[in-house]
Formats: structure tokens, C-alpha cells, sequence
């Protein structure tokens, strides 16, 4: 497994890959990786010649630098992590390497519905950083799939309006893998690393609680059904609820009665203790 971090580098090992008309899958990260990543690249691994996995953490995604600095990084942990999996080259590179200047740091994105509800409106700007730097990773590796987990759902429905109609000329195809679950149900995620004991063993209500949900979602309401989900996790005292939607894929509009014919999603994003943690489940 190679470690690259120049964008030229890059350049010219995954141009003698395509050359020999091998096919390349694309993992993009920021790091502090864990077995969903590696489910990601196993699964790229089968569909693939070649897998490339980025680290990076992309600082326009964040708005709160706080929450920037305290991202956990560690390269050397990561690269260990990985070094028996499918991946061949890991592109960690500089901020420099994937915005050379200011310029490059602008946007002008237009993404309807997808970003303006839960994620985007909690989080304003956010998915323009997400954006921006899977925009500049997809024209620089090129890759035939790129692979992505349905954790990040919203995410993933609005890097997929991004490849339809502003990247379409690469032709890339996205794949969207399941939500890997620690023993308690808890979306496995970086962020996992920060919560202190207390809020990790609350912290699989969450999951807990969306099942129950799923099961049951015909016997309530819309509207009883999110009072009921947000009063469920709520009443422990070390996690509060941010927001519950009911929407559908892939529009993410919201659902106000049950229909057949809609694929519900319900997506819920969290806050144990201090650190905030999303998660989501289909309903049909």
C-alpha cells in the first residue's frame, strides 16, 4: 500500500492504472477510520482493480472551528488500520494540495431542498464544504465508483445531485453502503471516539429507539410517531434530541402521512453529552 500526498503523484500513478484499463473505486474520508470504512473498502475491493481511500479533513465543512480542532486525526493509526484491506493507495494530502488559494474555496452550488432541511439547516454551509472537496477529489482521482455509507445520508442524496449535474462529464458512479452498528446499535462514526462512558452507554438508545420506531411506525401518526421518538430519547438525561424527520429518498421531503408508495426515512441527529452524533433508518 502506497501513501501519497501530492496531487502530481497521484496523478501519474493512477494514469498507468487507466492505461492498462483497470477500473479504480474511490473511498473518501477525513480519517479516524474504523470498520465501517473498512467495509467500504472491502466492498470497493470487490467492484474494483484498484482502491484509493482519501484522508483528509476538510476544513470548509466545519462550522465550528472548535469542532474543526477537535476532530480526531491520527495518520499513523489510520494507515495501520487499513494496511491489510483491499485499499492500494492512501491520498493524504495538505490543505494547500486541495485548495491552492482562496479562490478555490468558493462555491456556487445550487442544491434545492437537500440542504436546507436537518443537516443544512443546523449546520448552515456545510454541505457547500462537502461539496467543494469531493468536487476537487473526484476530478482529481477520477475514479469509475466512488463508495460512500448511508450513515451520512443527506450527505451522500447531495453528493449524488453534485455528480448528476456538476460533475456528470467524469462518469462516476456512486454506491451507497449500509450503516455498520457497534453491538448496541450505535452508527458507527468518528465521532464515537470523543464521547465519554456515560454517553456512550446512553448512546445506543438512539439506534434502539429507531428500530422501535420502524416496527411500529403504523400505529401512530406522523406526528405522534416524532413526538414519541424525541420523548424516548430525551428522557435520558445525557442525550437530546436536535432534530427528528420523516422524509422521503430522494427528494427529502417531508412526510406528513403514511404512504405506500414514498421510501420513509427517518433521521435523527443527536447530542450525547457534548458531542453530536446523526444516524438514520428506512422504514420501507
Amino acid at each position: 500500500m502506497k501513501v501519497i500526498n501530492k496531487v502530481e503523484e497521484l496523478t501519474v500513478e493512477l494514469n498507468i492504472f487507466r492505461s492498462k484499463g483497470l477500473s479504480i473505486g474511490f473511498v473518501p474520508t477525513m480519517g479516524a477510520l474504523h470498520q465501517g470504512h473498512l467495509s467500504l473498502i472491502e466492498t470497493a475491493g470487490k467492484e474494483n482493480d484498484l482502491v484509493v481511500m482519501s484522508i483528509f479533513v476538510n476544513p470548509t465543512q466545519f462550522n465550528n472551528s472548535e469542532d474543526l480542532k477537535k476532530y480526531p486525526r491520527d495518520l499513523n493509526k489510520d494507515i495501520e488500520l487499513i494496511k491489510k484491506s483491499a485499499c492500494s493507495i492512501v491520498f493524504a494530502p495538505d490543505e494547500k494540495d486541495i485548495y491552492p488559494d482562496e479562490n478555490s474555496k468558493k462555491s456556487d452550488f445550487n442544491f434545492g431542498l437537500l440542504t436546507k432541511i436537518m443537516e443544512g439547516k443546523f449546520r448552515p454551509s456545510h454541505f457547500d464544504g462537502v461539496a467543494m472537496v469531493v468536487k476537487r477529489l473526484f476530478e482529481i482521482v477520477q475514479p469509475s465508483k466512488a463508495y460512500f455509507g448511508q450513515k451520512d445520508i443527506q450527505q451522500f442524496l447531495v453528493i449524488n445531485h453534485l455528480n448528476n449535474h456538476y460533475l456528470a462529464d467524469l462518469k462516476i458512479t456512486l454506491v451507497k453502503c449500509p450503516i455498520i452498528r457497534e453491538p448496541d446499535g450505535l452508527a458507527m462514526s468518528s465521532r464515537n471516539l470523543l464521547l465519554n462512558d456515560d454517553s456512550r452507554k446512553s448512546a445506543g438508545l438512539i439506534a434502539k429507539t429507531l428500530i422501535q420506531a420502524k416496527e411500529n411506525y403504523k400505529s401512530f401518526s406522523v406526528e405522534e410517531l416524532k413526538k414519541w421518538v424525541i420523548d424516548n430519547i430525551n428522557k435520558d438525561t445525557k442525550l437530546k434530541v436536535e432534530y427528528f424527520e420523516l422524509v422521503n429518498d430522494p427528494d427529502l421531503e417531508e412526510i406528513k402521512i403514511w404512504d405506500k408508495n414514498k421510501k420513509i426515512l427517518a433521521c435523527i441527529a443527536v447530542f450525547a453529552g457534548s458531542i453530536r452524533l446523526i444516524d438514520n433508518i428506512y422504514f420501507n
